[in-house]
């Protein structure tokens, strides 16, 4: 299959997949585009023996995804209004000071700080983060409390 076909079958699929995990439709065309460049370098290198051309795409779109959310919350300041669940840990992180809180999430581990800001910043469901990091979502629900308790653990 040729890059055109490649691009004419999965462009549609790819920024589908990016719309609804990115926070504008032009932020996704932005990466849908980056994820083209990225199969244009890699087609070469493509083995059909290792994966089926519709996994190959979505691992570099997913990898894609998850480099861009790496890079935009290191750069993008916190919003005011996270989005939080009622209840406790609402109440909780309402009090902190955002500085407090920026102070903490910068402090824990990186794969905790960004299920954090996927969840509360970005507003996703933890099916949602799941289905974005390739995590079991048993594993960020796990995952999901332990970094709750650290903020307990460190704003109380």
């Amino acid at each position: 299959m040729t890059y055109e076909e490649i691009y004419a079958s999965y462009r549609e699929k790819v920024l589908a997949y990016l719309t609804d995990r990115t926070p504008s439709p032009e932020h996704a065309e932005d990466l849908c585009e980056d994820v083209f460049e990225q199969i244009g370098r890699s087609l070469p290198r493509y083995d059909a023996q290792k994966a089926s051309l519709s996994t190959w795409i979505y691992r570099i779109t997913r990898f894609t995804l998850i480099d861009d959310i790496r890079t935009r919350h290191i750069t993008e300041p916190l919003d005011e209004e996270l989005g939080y669940d009622a209840g406790y840990d609402e109440a909780l992180i309402k009090e902190a000071t955002l500085e407090k809180l920026a102070s903490t999430l910068s402090a824990m581990d990186e794969e905790l700080r960004n299920l954090i800001i996927l969840r509360y910043y970005r507003k996703k469901t933890l099916k949602e983060i799941s289905r974005m990091t390739g995590i079991s979502y048993g594993m960020v629900r796990v995952k999901h409390k332990r970094a709750l308790a650290i903020l307990r653990e460190k704003l109380i």
